[in-house]
């Protein structure tokens, strides 16, 4: 008896070899994938402007990042004492000026950066509903009718909702893929849409929203040798498909869910060659947490060196390793030697 809907998983033709440089954008199941790959010790630079939820913002950004292009003083504007940008994510806000300048272009000059050398681009939209600036805005060197990335809790009647049509977000995507590949020909890029239900938006329109996302990425995947999907989104709403796997408001998926995701995306995206090196990593991580009820003891002492000498062996097998962190918390932790 089966007790979950079955599900057809296409595996990436040439997958993701921990090697890869692997540049990720979207929504903030970005950062589940992002995370596990930089765990994983993969080469990865995740959300350059900070979450991004719609294809528009999405595009904007990697437009920008492709021309390096620099983020200017009169960009920014000043809301309850804090200086915001209109296309960065309140992460890179400060009460500072010149120090959320200063974050801003030196995220976009990283990011210019590893785009030109990246293997993937992984991006996960979220909604298709944009944001654009009415009349009554704070500005911030946009005018009236610019879309924005972030509201930064700025007064609900700056701004103007709108529900993109299929045909915007393709022409969006596609143009913003053509600029990035200019810069990096040999770039892949895996398509996938956020779990995450967007409720504020209301059930239904909600459902309208990704329905146009899903259409959006199966096109393009659909009519290019170098873009794929990967079903996140149905992985949850359709295998799953239960209130268990989300937290307890009922809209992000909980803990569970998101490891279940990562696991399939482990076994259909990620070059199986480097799943037992993966599996290795983890166990160093493992014993990277572990929390001792007597970390005084010889006993914790031999289980910090035993584990500083498989994180350096591992290292030393594997030269793209960087297990620096860990080599220097086991050491630390025993009180060096």
């Amino acid at each position: 008896m089966e007790f979950m809907l079955p599900i057809h998983i296409n595996p990436l033709p040439a997958p993701i070899r921990i090697t890869d440089r692997v540049m990720l954008t979207g929504s903030c199941f970005t950062e589940h994938i992002g995370q596990a790959l930089a765990g994983y010790k993969f080469r990865v630079l995740q959300n350059p402007n900070g979450i991004l939820f719609g294809p528009d913002s999405v595009c904007r950004s990697l437009e920008a990042i492709a021309a390096v292009q620099e983020v200017r003083e009169e960009e920014l504007f000043c809301l309850q004492e804090v200086w915001h940008h209109w296309q960065f994510h309140s992460r890179y806000s400060h009460t500072d000026k010149r120090a959320a300048l200063e974050a801003m272009n030196r995220s976009r000059k990283e990011a210019a950066a590893f785009l030109q050398q990246a293997d993937w681009l992984l991006i996960t939209l979220g909604s298709s509903f944009a944001y654009k600036l009415t009349g009554e805005a704070e500005r911030g060197g946009q005018l009236p009718g610019e879309g924005v990335a972030n509201c930064h809790r700025a007064p609900a009647a700056w701004f103007r909702k709108e529900l993109l049509s299929i045909g915007e977000i393709q022409a969006m995507l596609e143009n913003s893929l053509r600029t990035v590949r200019a810069k990096n020909p040999g770039l892949r890029v895996l398509l996938t849409v956020s779990p995450v239900r967007h409720i504020r938006d209301g059930v239904v329109e909600n459902n309208r929203s990704k329905a146009r996302l899903l259409e959006v990425v199966h096109t393009l995947a659909a009519g290019s040798n170098d873009v794929f999907y990967f079903p996140a989104y149905e992985l949850v709403m359709d295998v799953l498909r239960d209130y268990r796997f989300y937290d307890i408001d009922m809209v992000h998926p909980n803990y569970a869910a998101t490891e279940f995701v990562l696991e399939k995306f482990r076994e259909y995206c990620i070059d199986p060659g480097a799943h037992s090196l993966m599996e290795e990593i983890r166990k160093i991580r493992i014993a990277r947490q572990h929390k001792p009820f007597q970390p005084d003891t010889e006993a914790h002492r031999r289980f910090l060196r035993a584990h500083y000498e498989k994180a350096k062996a591992l290292q030393d097998q594997w030269g793209f390793l960087d297990m620096s962190e860990e080599l220097e918390y086991f050491r630390k932790e025993s009180g060096g030697w």
